[in-house]
């Protein structure tokens, strides 16, 4: 492998640093999405921990985000917010 220029280091360099920039100036609460290290897709953002499902999993589950939305607004009174 060649060694990489010091004009290509100085881009990989801003790149990563670009990157951590971002992270640090996330907010709380934000959505933000990652490939798992098993190859799942990762939601961060809505509690504690992530929500992690493969692909097949997100298509379907979105595939059915009316009949979700319409669940919840049906049962609201039901159902309990987070303060």
């Amino acid at each position: 492998m060649a060694e990489e220029t010091a004009e290509q280091k100085l881009a990989r360099l801003e790149a990563e640093n670009r990157a951590l920039r971002q992270q640090v100036e996330r907010k709380p609460g934000q959505l933000r999405l990652k490939v798992s290290e098993k190859g799942g897709l990762s939601l961060y953002g809505l509690g504690r921990f992530p929500v992690t499902l493969y692909k097949e999993q997100w298509t379907r589950l979105l595939d059915h985000a009316e009949e979700i939305r319409s669940f919840l607004k049906d049962n609201d009174q039901q159902l309990k917010a987070k303060q």
